[in-house]
């Protein structure tokens, strides 16, 4: 179980991919993410863009997202985000006699989502030195673990295949319904 809490930085496990292989419009790509974690009240923090040098075949580029969100004094959502391309071209289009600019490339759109149960680290036996604090959270993890599974590991992997839909509808890749929004209590 570990020297903290037994349920601290709980990841899901779960790495959702979407690829697509075309002409898109990375600008929007991006944009649409950023607005879909601060629609729902998410810190959003861009941890790394890597441009490499350009191949013949064209560039590649990465650029990693985090949305943070604290939900209550125990439980905080983190989304990774990785939207990585290759060969990546840009290119002018003409759309109804404007000329747009798209990128022609490979996109690999990577989400991994992560509940941190104790994120502030109150009930870490590190930060207070008892042994008795560590029994009580042990125990609160094996009493509560269930219930805490179902009340948040459940919400946010729901909101995640939200996130995944919106992308997925973003290239033209799936249905324009989302099965799982009645359960989330959205219209």
């Amino acid at each position: 179980m570990g020297k903290d809490f037994a349920y601290s930085n709980t990841n899901t496990g779960k790495v959702m991919r979407v690829r697509y292989n075309g002409l898109f419009d990375f600008d929007t790509l991006y944009a649409a993410v950023i607005d879909w974690g601060k629609n729902y009240g998410y810190k959003v923090y861009e941890n790394y863009y890597k441009h490499k040098v350009p191949s013949p075949k064209g560039a590649e580029q990465q650029l990693g997202i985090n949305l943070s969100k604290s939900v209550n004094d125990f439980v905080k959502y983190n989304i990774v985000i990785s939207i990585r391309t290759w060969d990546m071209m840009e290119v002018n289009v003409d759309v109804a006699g404007r000329i747009k600019h798209l990128t022609n490339a490979r996109v690999e759109v990577k989400i991994e989502h992560i509940v941190d149960m104790d994120w502030q680290r109150k009930f870490s036996i590190r930060k207070n030195k008892s042994k008795l604090i560590g029994l009580l959270s042990t125990w609160y993890a094996k009493m509560m673990g269930p219930t805490l599974e179902v009340m948040y590991v459940d919400g946010l992997h729901y909101r995640v295949i939200n996130l995944q839909s919106m992308v997925k509808k973003y290239f033209d890749l799936q249905a324009k319904a989302h099965p799982y929004k009645e359960y989330l209590g959205e219209s």
